[in-house]
């Protein structure tokens, strides 16, 4: 699963990326998933997540950017105030996919993908 903040704004950075991190395995918890990455970037979110085939994907990806956005404003309320976040957090859309055979490809690119996107800055700085 994928995910973008509205706008794509670089903002889930330090308290705020710890935030919606616990928050997001908190929610995972309590619907009974299972989550075997998380990475939160500073403008996207990369989940994979063991989901029970009795539960809608379009109902957990709901309940997931629901309630986060929920939390996120009730601990940042700043946010609100800003004109262009106005009740939504998250942008309307999301991505999802099965992980089939490549397996553990997909949960090496999640974990250490911020790793990697940080050394091609730095390359493209020098």
């Amino acid at each position: 699963m994928v995910w973008v903040p509205k706008y794509r704004y670089r903002v889930l950075e330090g308290v705020m990326e710890k935030e919606v991190s616990n928050c997001l395995r908190v929610l995972l918890g309590q619907s009974t998933c299972e989550c075997v990455e998380l990475n939160v970037q500073p403008d996207h979110v990369h989940l994979i997540t063991l989901v029970p085939p009795k539960k809608s994907i379009s109902d957990m990806m709901g309940i997931l950017k629901g309630r986060s956005a929920i939390r996120v404003f009730k601990q940042f309320p700043y946010l609100k105030r800003k004109p262009y976040w106005g009740n939504r957090s998250w942008a309307p859309r999301y991505c999802v996919d099965t992980v089939g055979l490549n397996e553990e490809m997909i949960r090496k690119y999640v974990k250490f993908q911020e790793k990697k996107d940080r050394h091609e800055e730095q390359l493209k700085l020098q």
